[in-house]
């Protein structure tokens, strides 16, 4: 498997709606605009290293929770 090709989805909003955080207090934690944290959440961009671990940190849970690799479509 070549790792470049690796899809990745998102579950940050899984884990937002787990937390009951509000999106805004969220982008605050994270330094970014609430802009910012929708494209996390839908998979536009990726957080970089350190705010995926302020992610997990804020939601009690393992970095690796916060995205799984998509199942390719037949």
């Amino acid at each position: 498997m070549e790792l470049m090709n690796m899809e990745l989805e998102s579950r940050i909003g899984e884990w937002l709606e787990k937390s009951g955080y509000r999106k805004d207090y969220v982008a605050k934690k994270l330094g970014v605009g609430m802009r910012q944290l929708n494209k996390y959440i839908r998979g536009e961009s990726f957080p970089s290293v350190p705010r995926l671990f302020m992610l997990a940190e804020l939601f009690n849970c393992q970095t690796d929770d916060l995205y799984r690799k998509k199942t390719p479509t037949p």
